[in-house]
């Protein structure tokens, strides 16, 4: 099952670089074949987080938050029943993510498959190339380099006296992911200060510092024909989302945290230290200030001491 879901995607990849004779061009036609073909999936993504913002922003929502806070049973029975009559669903913003995953594993063995050096290899590729759809004679021998990279070995710009190779695609993975990432959340709810929106918003902010890191890690320790694929699915997610004009612009603040986003109000306002009674009153208090101000009308009738 899995080896002819693989075949398929590299009998398509061949027949893209029999187009296009240049393997690293196939790559990057075959990712925007594959992006435009799960874009109906991206847009109903786009539209049912949308929706699930303006949800959480509704009296109803935040009342069903407060009234059920303690009780995670019943909070989650009137979720769903919220959910069915706004027409949203809670899992369609994973949908595309669980699918490009395995679009992710069978890419990577096409590309390792369709890029062999041993009589073995070629036999196994004459193999898993389908006769009616392409003619491996057309195609043989592959050539692997695009601009400065082998795709099917990891990437390194080699730069003369350096005496080690520098991961450019590696580097603008994790920039373009993180770009990705930050450009393509929605913007935290106003007004929800309960639990449950702290640790949706917490649990947001931990996949976006490890999803980065992850995929840098893969783009710098397998064959760079994933990493092109990584790089170029990155770009076209985000030309998606500004095509659809939802990229959130005001995201792009790599500053200081902000812990109240992350953790919400009501924990940023534990996390203050409580101060004295005492100065509380005195600084949010100007009458209590006035009071401790001398009273001057008690020396008015006081006799005036002769002068000599």
């Amino acid at each position: 099952m899995w080896t002819s879901f693989v075949n398929i995607f590299l009998n398509i990849l061949l027949y893209i670089y029999k187009l296009v004779d240049n393997f690293g061009l196939a790559i990057i036609l075959f990712t925007i074949v594959i992006k435009l073909l799960i874009y109906p999936l991206m847009r109903s993504q786009i539209k049912s987080s949308a929706a699930m913002m303006d949800m959480q922003k509704s009296p109803r929502y935040l009342e069903m938050m407060e009234k059920y806070k303690d009780n995670k049973e019943k909070l989650a029975e009137e979720q769903m029943k919220l959910y069915k009559e706004m027409g949203v669903n809670p899992t369609a913003s994973c949908l595309p993510m669980l699918i490009q995953l395995p679009v992710i594993f069978a890419l990577y063995q096409a590309v390792i498959a369709a890029i062999v050096s041993t009589p073995l290899g070629m036999l196994d590729l004459t193999k898993r190339v389908n006769p009616a759809f392409l003619q491996i004679g057309e195609i043989f021998p592959i050539n692997p380099n695009f601009l400065w990279m082998n795709l099917g070995q990891p990437e390194r710009l080699q730069i003369g006296g350096l005496g080690f190779g520098i991961p450019v695609l590696a580097v603008l993975v994790v920039i373009t992911t993180i770009l990705q990432t930050k450009l393509t959340a929605q913007s935290p709810t106003g007004g929800t200060t309960t639990d449950a929106a702290g640790s949706s918003a917490m649990m947001s902010g931990m996949m976006n510092l490890y999803m980065p890191l992850l995929m840098g890690f893969m783009a710098y320790s397998l064959a760079s024909g994933l990493a092109l694929y990584f790089l170029i699915s990155n770009v076209f997610t985000i030309g998606q989302y500004a095509v659809e004009g939802k990229l959130n612009w005001s995201a792009l603040k790599f500053g200081k945290p902000n812990l109240s986003a992350l953790l919400g109000p009501s924990a940023s306002q534990s996390a203050q230290p409580a101060q004295p009674a005492s100065s509380a009153k005195n600084i949010s208090s100007p009458a209590a200030r006035s009071e401790e101000k001398i009273d001057y009308k008690e020396f008015k009738n006081k006799k005036k001491p002769r002068k000599k």
